[in-house]
């Protein structure tokens, strides 16, 4: 199993981007997904979670700016960012609550991390 982000980049204060994340490999089921970031020097913090329900939680910092969604038949969770600002820089990461084919219980995956500048 294997969580594959993509979408990050260079963004004006103000603009939009759109990140995703798949996963793939011998999944049995997936629970709640999610996006966590890291800046230079800070420690890696939540951003928004949506479960398999399809409820929602986001940071505070975030809140009516970003959207996070999810596609189960892709497999693939999503975080629309607008309103853009430079103290959203950093590498954003996926993070995923998966059950696999070969067992039981739920493992917390990780993406490889996309990285999103916003800066003029």
């Amino acid at each position: 199993v294997q969580l594959q982000a993509s979408g990050g980049g260079l963004v004006q204060p103000g603009g939009s981007l759109r990140l995703s994340c798949a996963a793939s490999g011998s999944i049995f089921s997936i629970n709640v997904m999610g996006w966590y970031r890291q800046a230079p020097g800070e420690q890696r913090e939540l951003v928004a979670t949506i479960t398999s329900g399809v409820w929602t939680n986001y940071a505070d910092s975030v809140k009516g700016r970003f959207t996070i969604s999810r596609d189960n038949t892709k497999n693939t969770v999503y975080l629309q960012m607008n309103t853009l600002k430079p103290e959203d820089t950093a590498v954003y990461y996926c993070n995923a609550e998966i059950r696999s084919n070969d067992r039981d219980t739920y493992r917390n995956y990780w993406g490889q991390g996309t990285q999103v500048t916003v800066s003029s």
